[in-house]
C-alpha cells in the first residue's frame, strides 16, 4: 500500500512512484508515436482519413468510459471489502485473546513456564494465525513467524497442511474441546471461545472467496482489447479535426483509458505484492504487537514504509 504525505497541487502532477504511470507509459507513447505518423502520413501523402469527424469514437468512448467505470467500481468493492475482512480479523484476534487471557485462570506474566500455559498457547497461536493468513493469501511460506510461536508437536502437523491457518483454527478447536472434557472449562466460557474461533474461521473464508474468486474473465478481455482498439484507431479519428495536436490528445485518452484498466487490475487482487494493494505484512505485525503486549511480551517494531510501500 502507497503511504505518504499527501504532495500539493503542483508536485502531484509530477508524482510517478506508487502511481500507474510506469506501467502504461511505453503503452502511452506507442500511441502518441503512431498518432505522429498519421498525422504526418496524411500531410504527406494528401490524403484525408475515411471518418473525418471525431463523432464516431467519441460515442465509443463514452460507451467505453461507463464500462471501465464499472469494472473499477467492482475491482475497489473487492479491494475495500478485502479491507473489512482484515479489519473484522483484528477486531476477533483481540477479543479473542483478551477472552483467552481473562477466562483462563493460566495466563498471567508471573507463573512459570509461560509457553505452557493455555492462556499464552491461544494468543500465540492467534499471532501465527495472523501471519499464516498473509502468507496463504499471497502464496508466500511463513513458517518461520509460524515456529515462532507454535511449539512441536503442533508445529509440525501446521506446516506440513496444506491450508495452515485452517490447521491453526484445528488446533484452538481441539484444544477448547480437551479443556472441556477434563473441565477446565465451563459451558459459558467454552461457548464463548468457540464463537471467536467460528468467527475466524469466517474471516479466513471471506478472504479466501475473494482470492480464489477473481471478476469473470471474459469482461476483462472484452474491455481490455477493446480500450486497446479503441486507442489505437483514436489516431484516425483526431487528425483531420486537430493535427499535430493529435499525439498530445491520443496520449492524455489513452493514458485515462490504460491507466483504469490496469489499476482495475490491480484492485482486483488485493491480496498481492503490487503497491496498491493491501499491506497484509504490516497489518500482521500490528496483531502481534497487540496480542504480545496482552501478554506482558516484548513487542516487535511496526513495519515501515520503504519508498512509500508498506507491504
Amino acid at each position: 500500500m502507497i503511504v505518504r504525505p499527501r504532495p500539493s497541487p503542483l508536485r502531484l502532477l509530477f508524482v510517478v512512484r506508487g502511481t500507474i504511470l510506469p506501467r502504461v507509459l511505453p503503452h502511452v507513447l506507442g500511441i502518441a508515436v503512431l498518432s505522429c505518423l498519421v498525422v504526418w502520413g496524411f500531410r504527406q501523402s494528401g490524403m484525408r482519413p475515411l471518418v473525418a469527424s471525431p463523432a464516431p469514437l467519441s460515442l465509443l468512448g463514452i460507451a467505453l468510459s461507463i464500462f471501465l467505470g464499472f469494472r473499477n467500481n467492482a475491482s475497489y468493492e473487492r479491494w475495500w471489502e478485502a479491507r473489512k475482512v482484515w479489519g473484522a480479523l483484528l477486531i476477533e484476534l483481540r477479543t479473542f485473546s483478551h477472552e483467552a487471557i481473562t477466562l483462563l485462570d493460566d495466563g498471567r506474566t508471573e507463573l512459570p513456564l509461560a509457553g505452557q500455559q493455555v492462556a499464552r498457547r491461544l494468543v500465540h497461536r492467534n499471532i501465527a494465525f495472523a501471519h499464516a493468513l498473509a502468507a496463504h493469501l499471497r502464496g508466500h511460506d511463513a513458517g518461520e513467524d509460524i515456529s515462532r510461536f507454535v511449539p512441536e508437536p503442533e508445529r509440525s502437523r501446521v506446516l506440513a497442511s496444506a491450508n495452515r491457518p485452517n490447521a491453526l483454527l484445528r488446533g484452538h478447536a481441539e484444544e477448547l474441546a480437551a479443556l472441556r472434557r477434563q473441565g477446565r472449562l465451563s459451558d459459558i466460557p467454552w461457548s464463548t471461545l468457540s464463537e471467536r474461533v467460528h468467527a475466524l474461521m469466517g474471516v479466513l473464508c471471506a478472504c479466501e472467496r475473494i482470492r480464489f474468486t477473481p471478476v469473470p474473465f471474459a469482461y476483462t478481455v472484452l474491455l481490455h482489447r477493446t480500450a486497446y482498439l479503441f486507442c489505437l484507431l483514436l489516431p484516425f479519428g483526431l487528425a483531420e479535426a486537430v493535427g499535430w495536436f493529435t499525439p498530445v490528445l491520443s496520449a492524455m485518452i489513452a493514458y485515462t483509458f490504460f491507466g483504469l484498466d490496469r489499476l482495475s487490475d490491480e484492485l482486483e487482487e488485493p491480496f498481492g505484492d503490487a503497491p496498491n494493494d493491501l499491506p497484509l505484512l504490516a497489518l500482521a505485525r500490528t496483531a502481534e504487537m497487540n496480542l504480545l503486549e496482552a501478554l506482558g511480551e516484548p513487542q516487535p517494531e511496526p513495519l515501515r514504509p520503504r519508498d512509500f510501500i508498506l507491504e
